[in-house]
């Protein structure tokens, strides 16, 4: 699995690693066991700041995709026994609201809406 970061868009890099790496868990491409490059090397290859990679991985441990091994470093975490344990729905729906409200705020429809959210959700079967 690649992760990347785009320097020039506006979202910052921590939570564009953050998004790489879930992604790649949501694909199977990152399996729970994996080990995640070092915080170096991933650093070093991508050309940006130890910290930045640091709050990556922090705020992925927060969430629940990964775990820390102190010096052995870090790995995707077991997928929850819990369902509660991820995103709930209040979450899910809140995030969705707001995609929606900013999607009709940028001329969207609510067909176009549901049509690309529907080709988004293919994945989770």
């Amino acid at each position: 699995m690649v992760i990347t970061v785009d320097k020039l868009s506006d979202a910052p890099l921590y939570l564009q690693l953050r998004d790489s790496v879930i992604a790649g868990i949501a694909a199977g491409e990152l399996r729970p066991g994996d080990a995640l490059p070092s915080v170096r090397s991933l650093a070093e290859n991508l050309g940006i700041n130890l910290h930045t990679v640091n709050k990556a991985y922090a705020t992925l441990r927060d969430e629940g995709y990964v775990i820390m091994l102190g010096r052995r470093g870090a790995y995707v975490a077991d997928t929850p026994a819990d369902p509660a344990a991820g995103m709930d729905e209040a979450a899910l729906e809140a995030a969705l609201a707001k995609l929606a409200t900013e999607f009709k705020a940028s001329g969207g429809t609510r067909h176009a809406f549901l049509a690309a959210a529907e080709r988004a959700a293919r994945n989770l079967d």
